[in-house]
Order: structure tokens, then C-alpha cells, then sequence
């Protein structure tokens, strides 16, 4: 009986190819919505690790990267990408409006593009909380959506110079540069042209820990992200299936679609695992928001190359791109100087040129020379373009004085000053609190007996005996 309800279908040409077509968009879709929910993990990351009076302002950040972003990367970001994959990859045809004329196949893979550029825009926050302008930071994400990240992707997915250098071409399956390396690229560059926030080095160029108000936040858009991330690597397997010259259906990207879960997942859980023990060496204890930034490290590491990498190569990159988070940290804070707040680059930037470099050597098949000249060009041509062209836009932005607020305002939190709202009005109104009893603290607790309220900061931390707890 079970028999009668196998006979095959007998499908026309058409509808087999409407049967492939229809699967391959409902995944791409699919995915699409899991990648833009990875901007609720970006919100949840970003709001805990900056002071309570940012909050709002990061948030707000997120929204409108998103809004603005997307917008101007459909009106004028895909045009950009495939005029500079043509003219760079050797002429051809072009469209600078073809996402607007697409139909409905072309608005999915358009809708697909645009929620990777995104993310890319969306790690640039983090980096420059505290004392950007919002106007300031909306001016580098409708470039950066227009123009800046669609050159990269013009250099290399759309088919441009980078997609056979040396023979090979660019690897990089899922934008462990071209989306992660060149977001944390940007980020590091912006936080260097506005400089450090406030107090946060001392006049003999010591550092100060200025904490995030939210471990809890943290982690859960950490965790958020993870799951995000599924979409972002296996959902780049994006064919589901293809039909063959001879009228065959088979599997298309979905042949090796395992080996990118496998490999995505070892990685992810590596790079905690590689952040735990740098930070237990180092300082003698296991700290909470390494653990969380080195899981996306691991993560970020392997985005590159997911696709062909061995099992045992996934755990390796995943180790090393947890690995080196405390150290790149340490040395950005220290030694360079430079106010990260959101460890963009050691999570997004130095481990997406790690894995993008690691691809010849932990991949399946003999390492090739000309795989490792590939991989050099475009990771330094990425970083060079995107250096280039973000120290462009925010040293115009500071020529005008429209780069960075006040002192006053950044005192005060961004907050109030550039939204008129406080995140947590009940405990505080910028520097100043507005709780009458002096036993709450800012950060909703209480203070022990005895302990006067002058030293309570904003950001929901204390100060006793001089020093930031």
C-alpha cells in the first residue's frame, strides 16, 4: 500500500526547475532572517559592555545602521559592488540600478548581500561608543554602505580582481574578512581617529578598566550571535539544489553543507576554550567577557573557510582565534593606545586575517603556494582600502568638529545629550543621581551602610579607595 504513494511524479522540464528554484530561495530566505536577527545579539553585546548612560545611544545605533544602511546599500551599495567586480575583474556588463530592477529571485540574493553588509556596519559601533557623534557615525555607515564595503565585495564575491589573483583566487567562504575583517578593520581605524574616551589613560599612559554595565547583556547577545551565526556560514550554502545538464536533480552547496556545521560549531566552541586559557595565564583568573568575545573570535576565525576545512584545522583556528583575543587586546589598549571598547578588532579584525591567512594550511587537499599569495593579497589589500578609506571619512568629520562630542557631553553620557532619555531613569540622570535615598546605586543594588553616596558612578560601578571596582 505504502508502495502506491511512491510512484514518482511525473514533472515537466518547468516544474522541476520551479520545484529547485522555490526550495533554493525558501533556505536563502530562511537564512537571511536568521543573519538579520544576529543584530539583536549586536545590540545586546554592544549595550552591556559600554556605561549605563550610553546604553540608549548604542542602541539607537543599531537601529539606524540597519535602517540607513540597508537603504543606501539598495539604492546605491549593490551598484557600486558589481560595477567594480566588472571593471576590476577584466570588463564586462554592469548594472549601477540592478537591484532595483532585480525581480523577485534577484531582491533575495540583493536581500541576502545586504544583511552581510550589515553586519559589517554594525561592528563598527562597538568600537566607537562613548564620544562619537551620532551623526558622525551615521555619515561612515552610509558611506561605508555605499561605497566602502561594496568595493571589498566588487574586489572579490562580484567577481573583480581578488577573485583570481594568483591563479586561485580569494578564498573566503562566508566573510571572515570580507564581512568580519574588514568591519574590525574599520572599527579600529574610527576608534583611533576619535581617540580614547574620556579618563580612560592616565597622564603616564597607564590604562584604566572602565566596565561594561551588563555581563548579563553581554553574554546573552554573545549567545544570540552564535545562533546567528548558523545562518551566516551554513546559510552560505546557499543552493540547495541544482539540476545537471542532464536534467538530474542533485545536492548543490548542500554536498558539503555538514563539514560548514561541523566546522563552524568547533570552532565556536574552541575559541572560548582558547580565550579561557590566555586569560588564566595571564592573570590567574578565567575572565567572563573574554570567554564571550572568544567564542565569536573562534567563530569569526573560521567563517573563511568552513567550507573545506578538516575537522582537526576548524579546532586549530577556533584555539588560535581565541587565543590571541587577550593578547591583541592588551597590546591595542597598551601599546597602541587605542579605546576598543567592544574589542572589535581582536574579535572581528585580527581573527578574521587569521583564518583567512590559515585557510591553505587547514583545509582539506596539499597546501598551495599560489592559495597562500592569494590569501595575502587580499587580506592586506582589504585592510589597506578599508584603513584608507574610514581615516578618510572621520578626518574630514573632525576637520568640521562633527566627530566627537563635547567634554561635557560625554560627562554627561550620550544618552541625554544626543537622545534626551535615559536608559535606566529611575537610578540616574547622567553623573547625577535622582533617587532620593542614597542607599540605591546606580546600578539598581544597594550601597552597604555607611558607604557615602559620592562615590557611585553612573555606569553602575563604585569607587573605593580611589580605584574603579
Amino acid at each position: 500500500m505504502v508502495g502506491e504513494f511512491l510512484v514518482p511524479l511525473q514533472l515537466s522540464d518547468a516544474e522541476i526547475q520551479a520545484m529547485v528554484e522555490g526550495i533554493n530561495l525558501l533556505w536563502v530566505l530562511v537564512v537571511t532572517f536568521l543573519i538579520f536577527f544576529m543584530h539583536a545579539g549586536f545590540a545586546m553585546l554592544e549595550a552591556g559592555q559600554v556605561r549605563s548612560k550610553n546604553v540608549a545611544n548604542q542602541l539607537t545605533k543599531n537601529l539606524l545602521t540597519w535602517s540607513v544602511g540597508v537603504t543606501m546599500f539598495f539604492l546605491i551599495g549593490a551598484g557600486v559592488s558589481s560595477m567594480v567586480g566588472s571593471i576590476t575583474g577584466g570588463g564586462g556588463e554592469y548594472s549601477l540600478v540592478g537591484a532595483l530592477t532585480a525581480g523577485s529571485a534577484g531582491w533575495v540574493s540583493w536581500l541576502f548581500g545586504a544583511v552581510f553588509a550589515m553586519t559589517a556596519a554594525t561592528i563598527v559601533s562597538g568600537a566607537v561608543a562613548g564620544r562619537a557623534k551620532l551623526r558622525a557615525y551615521m555619515t561612515y555607515t552610509i558611506l561605508l554602505a555605499a561605497v566602502i564595503y561594496p568595493v571589498v565585495t566588487g574586489l572579490t564575491w562580484a567577481g573583480g580582481f581578488l577573485a583570481s589573483v594568483a591563479g586561485v583566487g580569494f578564498h573566503d567562504f562566508a566573510g571572515g574578512m570580507i564581512v568580519h575583517g574588514m568591519g574590525g578593520v574599520a572599527g579600529l581605524t574610527a576608534a583611533w581617529m576619535l581617540g580614547p574616551r574620556l579618563e580612560r589613560y592616565n597622564a603616564d599612559g597607564s590604562a584604566n578598566v572602565i566596565p561594561g554595565h551588563s555581563i548579563t547583556f553581554a553574554v546573552l547577545g554573545t549567545l544570540v550571535l552564535a545562533f546567528g551565526w548558523y545562518g551566516f556560514n551554513v546559510g552560505t550554502a546557499a543552493s540547495v539544489l541544482t539540476i545537471t545538464d542532464a536534467g538530474v536533480v542533485e545536492l548543490g552547496a548542500f554536498s558539503y553543507v555538514g563539514r560548514v556545521a561541523m566546522a563552524t560549531t568547533l570552532a565556536m566552541a574552541m575559541g572560548a576554550i582558547g580565550a579561557s586559557a590566555m586569560s588564566l595565564l595571564q592573570t590567574g583568573k578565567v575572565d567572563t567577557l573574554y570567554v564571550a568575545n572568544g567564542l565569536l573570535a573562534g567563530l569569526v576565525g573560521i567563517t573563511a573557510f568552513p567550507d573545506t576545512a578538516t575537522w582537526w584545522g576548524a579546532m586549530v583556528v577556533g584555539l588560535l582565534a581565541g587565543g590571541q583575543l587577550p593578547i591583541v587586546f592588551g597590546f591595542v589598549e597598551k601599546r597602541l593606545k587605542i579605546d576598543d571598547v567592544c574589542a572589535v578588532f581582536p574579535v572581528h579584525g585580527s581573527a578574521g586575517m587569521l583564518g583567512a591567512l590559515a585557510y591553505p594550511f587547514l583545509s582539506v587537499g596539499a597546501i598551495s603556494t599560489s592559495a597562500i599569495v592569494a590569501q595575502v593579497a587580499g587580506v592586506a589589500l582589504i585592510t589597506g582600502w578599508t584603513v584608507v578609506a574610514t581615516a578618510t571619512v572621520f578626518g574630514v568629520l573632525k576637520a568640521l568638529g562633527q566627530m566627537r562630542v563635547t567634554p561635557e557631553h560625554e560627562r554627561e553620557g550620550l544618552d541625554i545629550s544626543e537622545h534626551g532619555v535615559e536608559t535606566y531613569p529611575e537610578f540616574s540622570d547622567g553623573d547625577e543621581m535622582t533617587v532620593p535615598d542614597s542607599s540605591v546605586s546606580t546600578d539598581g543594588g544597594f550601597v552597604p551602610e555607611g558607604q557615602p553616596s559620592s562615590e557611585l558612578r553612573s555606569d553602575g560601578g563604585r569607587v573605593l579607595g580611589g580605584e574603579e571596582k
